[in-house]
């Protein structure tokens, strides 16, 4: 393995390369083969995923200062040095699943950095130093302790999705409200008791997803024409307890998928085929999409092709897709009970349709009953 490392790093710097896989290494420290004489004052991108590193070296911006993406998924990181901040032409910053229990203000030099993933840590705070990362497009802050989140984050900008799914928030900045190109807000499973009723007055924010909040009573009267989810993906919620199901043919035993283990009770939701294949279309595009060596055309009719390029929303619990079983509330605030609360643009109707989640049924009812009086 040591052999292997150290070739991939020689040819790389031989032949100058501007990209360095160094995935699935057992790396427990940084190479400092990586780090000799210059560096790599050439390199762009460095993928590091799935290692066991517990911290990065400080003179890492010295060395490959040209750097613009830095990919350290699923390693053991627990700091980060302050020198981070040096690194002034880095755009793509992942961190998530580590070991992090603070963020050093210094990452709030990078001025250029346009996404920042920090999911599944151990953050309980955010420093401050976020709302000065001008260009910051996508935040990923789930699945962390976070009780708040920094009151200048509404400086950034130019964000457009926020994440901080599964931790502990309670509310919701109201300053968030003024951030003009924010498209997507997603802060499932926390414990909100109420959202700002400004949310969802920008025309840019579509998507908002607040589901398994138990506090939550209630939702601003803006968001009534944005794509809300409201329910789960399907799988149990402790698949783990469950006893896995097996199909057993001749001589060979299949296990089923884990959607498959909630059947048996008239009270357990199944997902229906339909779910599922848009699932699996959804995974093969963004797989084919994303390899360049992959030519051959997604042979797919348009129509289909629109679905499954775009979920309606995804689960708070385990961040699948999902396209039939979210129930986009898209209905004209004039064709409600609430018309005249709100002066707003006008948006294109889409009719109502049966939804598994009994609130959202209801829901439905009501409106037809509405309408017909």
């Amino acid at each position: 393995m040591a052999s292997e490392l150290h070739e991939a790093i020689f040819m790389a710097k031989q032949e100058r390369h501007k990209n360095l896989f160094l995935n699935y290494r057992n790396l427990n420290i940084f190479p400092v083969e990586l780090l000799k004489d210059e560096g790599m004052q050439f390199l762009e991108r460095l993928f590091m995923k799935r290692n066991s590193l517990t911290t990065l070296p400080d003179n890492l911006a010295q060395k490959l200062p040209n750097l613009i993406e830095l990919y350290l998924h699923s390693n053991n990181i627990a700091i980060i040095p302050q020198a981070i901040g040096n690194l002034g032409k880095l755009q793509s910053l992942d961190l998530s699943d580590n070991a992090l229990q603070v963020i050093c203000p210094e990452i709030g030099q990078l001025r250029s950095l346009r996404h920042l993933r920090l999911a599944n840590n151990q953050l309980k705070f955010l420093p401050q130093e976020l709302g000065d990362l001008g260009e910051l497009e996508t935040l990923d802050v789930s699945m962390n302790l976070l009780r708040t989140l920094p009151e200048r984050l509404h400086q950034c900008l130019s964000l457009q999705c926020l994440t901080a799914d599964r931790n502990q928030l309670h509310c919701l900045p109201r300053q968030l409200c003024l951030l003009p190109d924010l498209n997507e807000l997603s802060m499932a499973a926390n414990c909100l008791t109420s959202l700002p009723l400004d949310l969802g007055r920008s025309m840019e924010l579509q998507f908002v997803f607040v589901d398994n909040n138990a506090h939550l009573k209630g939702l601003p009267s803006y968001l009534y024409n944005k794509v809300i989810g409201c329910s789960g993906c399907g799988l149990a919620g402790q698949i783990s307890d469950v006893k896995q199901l097996c199909l057993t043919l001749g001589d060979v035993t299949v296990p089923l998928p884990s959607e498959l283990k909630t059947i048996g009770s008239e009270t357990d939701h199944v997902l229906p085929l339909e779910e599922l294949a848009c699932r699996v279309q959804h995974a093969a595009y963004n797989r084919t999409s994303k390899d360049v060596k992959f030519l051959t055309p997604f042979l797919l009719p348009k129509s289909l092709l629109d679905v499954v390029q775009w979920p309606l929303g995804h689960c708070h619990r385990c961040s699948q897709p999902m396209f039939t079983i979210v129930y986009p509330k898209l209905f004209p605030l004039r064709e409600t009970a609430l018309a005249g609360v709100h002066k707003r643009a006008d948006v294109s109707h889409t009719p109502l349709t049966s939804h598994p989640c009994s609130w959202c049924f209801h829901l439905h009812e009501g409106l037809e009953e509405y309408h017909k009086n």
